[in-house]
């Protein structure tokens, strides 16, 4: 039988498009291009997480959508969205 942690909680990111890089395939955002729930410039995304949540323009993604590291987030084709689109990254962890 799994180990049903007892406590979860959730440390979100936010950032813009405009902050990715690269085209197609290969468009992701960098950890340290999003602010933390303290307002501060994150320094990495979490190592160990139950799952994550991504938002774009406030609406939930499925799970195809994205691909996520520490050092960053892979969303393909994220480059076609204008450049001022909100992205929330909700990582939830135990």
């Amino acid at each position: 039988m799994p180990i049903t942690t007892p406590y979860q909680n959730s440390r979100r990111f936010a950032s813009t498009i405009g902050a990715g890089t690269g085209t197609g395939a290969t468009f992701a955002i960098a950890a340290t291009a999003f602010t933390n729930d303290a307002g501060t410039a994150a320094t990495a995304f979490p190592s160990t997480f139950s799952y994550y949540n991504l938002f774009i323009n406030g609406i939930l993604q499925t799970a195809d959508t994205s691909s996520v590291t520490t050092t960053a987030i892979t969303i393909p084709g994220g480059d076609a969205l204008d450049a001022g689109t909100p992205i929330t990254v909700q990582f939830v962890v135990s």
